[in-house]
């Protein structure tokens, strides 16, 4: 295999099959590579990850949820989109009329009852709630397995990232109940021609990002040249890179990315309806983690993560305020299409 897509390189993860002590000496180029990635690129591909779910099972998920008819997956929507429901932080959001951001997507937390210490939140957002899902066989299980293992591989490879830091174990904290996000995307295909961006130019905000995409292509990359580059599909792999709060930990050794997605005039999907689909995972330490720079722990300078989020959430398009006529008072007021 290549050993890089274009100027994103290839991550060979095969050695975590079998190695498990992130400090074992024969990791010791892995750790190197993904040093490099972070303080360079800040994107890669991850191939021959420790995982069983396949590609196809992953998108087989997301069709089977975008698939719902429109009344079903209203009853998941998140309350500042239909006042009756009580979920908020979880569930499912609408692509959001006149936004660049022409996404609906459903946010997945832990299984119920994985938070050891559930914090009292303030009403409005509850980052401690079990997710609301749909009635489709097999389903829950599916997702919350998939959740597990994509929870064990970011945990596996924030150990090898303390290790590139010089600081083993740091992130054992960040572990603790963790409200890590799995979100399913659908960007549906788009009727307006002049319209080329169908994600704006952002970098994530979290620590860590593992993203599978289909192939329908447009993921971009702001590069250190100045430029944007493709990120295309490359079968088998997950695409890697860090937000915002992990180039803050390893004191600006590491970069956030810059990153959009264009609007693909030739989807691979386009002829059945469907659009493009993606499934991000976001690694999110627990709500009460103090975020500290590694080197200047203990100064005062760290930030709870649910403070941090909560700050971030007024940036996020499917938490923003959502005009009130707009939005329906009960599920049956839903338009069904």
């Amino acid at each position: 295999m290549a050993s890089s897509v274009g100027t994103l390189p290839i991550v060979d993860l095969s050695l975590l099959h079998s190695v498990s002590d992130a400090n074992d000496p024969r990791l010791g180029p892995l750790v190197a590579q993904l040093d490099d990635v972070f303080s360079s690129t800040g994107f890669a591909y991850l191939v021959n990850a420790p995982l069983s779910f396949k590609h196809g099972d992953v998108f087989d998920l997301a069709r089977k949820f975008f698939e719902l008819g429109a009344q079903e997956k209203w009853k998941l929507a998140k309350r500042q989109f239909l006042t009756t429901n009580q979920n908020t932080y979880r569930g499912w959001f609408p692509p959001q009329a006149g936004s660049d951001n022409l996404k609906e997507g459903l946010d997945i937390g832990p299984p119920a009852g994985s938070i050891s210490t559930p914090i009292v939140s303030p009403p409005k957002i509850n980052l401690n709630e079990v997710t609301p899902l749909p009635d489709i066989s097999g389903f829950p299980s599916k997702v919350h397995t998939l959740y597990d293992e994509m929870q064990q591989l970011s945990e596996r490879l924030l150990d090898l990232l303390a290790r590139a830091l010089g600081s083993q174990g740091h992130f054992s904290s960040y572990m603790q109940d963790s409200l890590s996000t799995l979100r399913l995307l659908h960007y549906p295909p788009s009727q307006e021609k002049q319209q080329e961006l169908i994600c704006t130019p952002h970098t994530d905000s979290g620590l860590l990002t593992l993203l599978r995409q289909d192939n329908t292509g447009g993921l971009e990359v702001f590069t250190q040249e100045q430029e944007w580059v493709q990120a295309p599909y490359v079968p088998g792999s997950i695409v890697v890179n860090i937000g915002d709060l992990m180039a803050r930990i390893s004191g600006g050794r590491w970069v956030a990315t810059m990153h959009r997605v264009r609007r693909v005039e030739k989807q691979t999907h386009l002829r059945s309806g469907l659009g493009r689909f993606s499934v991000p995972f976001f690694f999110e330490p627990g709500e009460n983690c103090l975020v500290e720079t590694i080197g200047r722990r203990g100064l005062g300078e760290g930030i709870l993560y649910g403070d941090h989020v909560r700050q971030k959430m007024s940036t996020w398009i499917e938490f923003q305020d959502v005009v009130a006529s707009d939005i329906p008072r009960s599920v049956s007021q839903v338009e069904v299409f």
